[in-house]
């Protein structure tokens, strides 16, 4: 995926969201620095008090959710910016927590929240950035790890399309010979649907896996559910702590929202 200059124009932005993965990039601190020599950052409002908001773009990194007619503004001047766009965070890829609730009414969400008519509010129901323009990359995380990030800016500068894993977390949990949380401790973990990259964080640590980093590209649905009926655990609790991060996607794949609150 070359992107052409010596040192590439760079944008990193934020639609509606926590912000933690543009920390999560500040965090890399002297990989950043490293980076900084070979790319040109030229808008990030997050680290920049100087920005540069109409230059061409030959990498932008958008975190977060489209929440807002601002966001699906922004995110629409950004994709005509930039020549590679780069989604990094489960919010911008999956939907993450902004879009667990989609299923309750705006005027409902905003009453529960403001307690009487607010005119100003410019709210939609919270989506994935992905459904909105098409992204060249997708890197998802609650947050995204630093290590992947660096990934994916190296293998850009230097012209080459990034791997990530399409194993489930279920695999790093067994190089780290963990105790299965389903088997031994017939805990509702998504290890086995979800997407790996964090080294089985949450595991390794003694608690289940939660989906925070979106389906796995590579399961068997039928398997598990299998798996997990024979250890007395719901499919649909399983269903339920996968949409915390991506219900938007669960809808996609087929799930009716009838299945998933009312059970197979």
């Amino acid at each position: 995926m070359p992107i052409g200059n010596q040192k590439p124009k760079v944008g990193i932005f934020g639609l509606t969201g926590c912000a933690g993965d543009q920390l999560q990039v500040l965090n890399c601190e002297d990989e950043l620095l490293r980076l900084a020599e070979r790319m040109d950052i030229v808008d990030w409002v997050m680290a920049r008090s100087q920005n540069d908001h109409n230059a061409r773009l030959d990498v932008a990194f958008v975190e977060g959710v489209v929440a807002t007619q601002r966001d699906l503004q922004n995110l629409r001047t950004i994709r005509g910016r930039s020549k590679v766009l780069v989604a990094i965070g489960t919010c911008a890829v999956w939907g993450g927590l902004p879009a667990m609730r989609n299923e309750i009414p705006r005027e409902v969400l905003e009453k529960e929240v403001y307690k009487s008519d607010r005119p100003f509010l410019d709210t939609v129901e919270a989506r994935p950035a992905t459904d909105f323009v098409p992204f060249d990359l997708m890197l998802p995380g609650c947050p995204i790890e630093r290590h992947e990030f660096l990934r994916v800016a190296n293998a850009l500068l230097v012209g080459t399309t990034p791997e990530f894993f399409k194993t489930p977390v279920c695999w790093e949990c067994k190089t780290k010979e963990n105790l299965c949380r389903v088997v031994h401790c017939n805990e509702v973990c998504c290890g086995a649907m979800t997407r790996s990259g964090c080294g089985a964080r949450c595991p390794s640590h003694g608690v289940a896996c939660s989906g925070c980093r979106g389906p796995a590209e590579e399961t068997n649905y039928d398997a598990n559910i299998t798996m997990f009926k024979d250890r007395k655990i719901s499919w649909v609790e399983i269903a339920r702590k996968m949409e915390n991060f991506s219900a938007p996607v669960w809808m996609k794949m087929g799930l009716e929202e009838e299945e998933v609150r009312g059970g197979r």
